[in-house]
């Protein structure tokens, strides 16, 4: 019986991440997401329900539009497919409890930001915003005032020290270095963790994104590194395994 869950949420998961692919594309150039339907981007053709099928849709159709046989992304389909695979995580990890509630914003959040830090360098406020107000929603349901509270306080300080870190970038390398969408992630990392694995965060975020940035700056002209996806994944990293590096860090303190 319990793999009929684990099904669901694969399952729930492959919608979520197709949804997730439409607004991380158009939110940020503030077009609809319902208006038009979903369409080729190059030749315009209005896709049918049989083009819209995670996954599958894009391997029946060679990654490329029945029409205009244009090349689709591999976004799409790695969205779908890591979205799927991390609601499978986060119910594996957590079961039915209100962390398993956080930690299906938090890879939806995860996923917005990569489709849309990836093509248009740009976090929407309203990507933030709206996981904001829904885990302290969370919180409140089942923390209480008190716990909510505690939570928003965590992320205003977690927001301040990735604003201090951006402003004394900004004065080393005389230029901006890290852009406000990414300050403002640490907010949420607040509301999921505390300040001191919100360094954790920041320290792992910068360990992930070191080897990639050397092949995007190979690719980049512009030498602009998305850095939203690698908070947001290394949040999600110390979310599912906060207790295990809490214990870590135990170990190596009272080793020294």
């Amino acid at each position: 019986m319990e793999w009929l869950y684990y099904l669901a949420f694969f399952l729930f998961g492959l919608c979520f991440g197709s949804f997730y692919n439409v607004v991380g594309m158009r939110v940020p150039k503030g077009e609809s997401i319902n208006k038009p339907g979903s369409h080729c981007f190059t030749c315009g053709h209005r896709l049918k329900w049989y083009e819209l099928i995670p996954i599958l849709s894009f391997i029946i159709q060679k990654g490329r539009c029945r029409e205009c046989h244009t090349k689709l992304s591999y976004l799409y389909p790695f969205t779908e497919l890591a979205t799927a695979i991390l609601f499978v995580v986060s119910y594996h990890s957590f079961g039915f409890t209100y962390e398993l509630l956080i930690a299906l914003i938090l890879c939806s959040l995860l996923m917005l930001v990569i489709v849309s830090d990836l093509s248009y360098l740009i976090i929407p406020d309203s990507f933030i915003i709206i996981a904001a107000i829904l885990i302290i929603i969370v919180r409140l349901i089942f923390e209480g005032i008190t716990g909510a509270l505690i939570a928003i306080g965590y992320g205003i300080i977690s927001f301040g020290l990735m604003y201090l870190i951006m402003t004394l970038g900004n004065v080393l390398f005389k230029k901006e270095s890290m852009g406000g969408g990414d300050v403002k992630l640490m907010f949420i990392v607040g509301l999921a963790l505390d300040p001191f694995l919100a360094i954790v965060v920041i320290f792992l975020a910068s360990i992930i994104a070191l080897p990639v940035s050397f092949f995007l700056l190979l690719k980049n002209k512009e030498h602009v590194i998305p850095f939203g996806p690698f908070i947001t994944l290394g949040l999600l990293i110390v979310f599912f395994t906060k207790l295990d590096i809490i214990d870590i860090f135990e170990k190596v303190l009272t080793f020294f």
